[in-house]
């Protein structure tokens, strides 16, 4: 979806990551991998990773399998192999 037409909150966020089992967002040089299972992460620690300074779902965001690739970085692609 476009995320100039459809912008995605927080509780759309959350949700969203709810339903995958791995996490992968770039942010910058930063990579952060996040194991959905193991790491348990709270709300809090998600929506920093998957909200941008609007308050907002950072784009791009895309879900590959079980894993749910969130803002760019070109390296953080290549996560998606593994």
């Amino acid at each position: 979806m476009d995320a100039t037409k459809v912008k995605l909150g927080r509780e759309d966020g959350l949700k969203l990551a709810k339903k995958v089992s791995r996490i992968i967002a770039g942010k910058g040089k930063k990579i952060t991998s996040l194991d959905m299972k193991k790491d348990k992460p709270d709300e809090e620690t998600l929506a920093g990773i998957l909200l941008g300074p609007t308050g907002n779902l950072r784009a791009p965001t895309m879900i590959v399998g079980n894993t749910m690739l969130v803002g760019f970085n070109e390296e953080a692609y290549g996560f998606l192999k593994d």
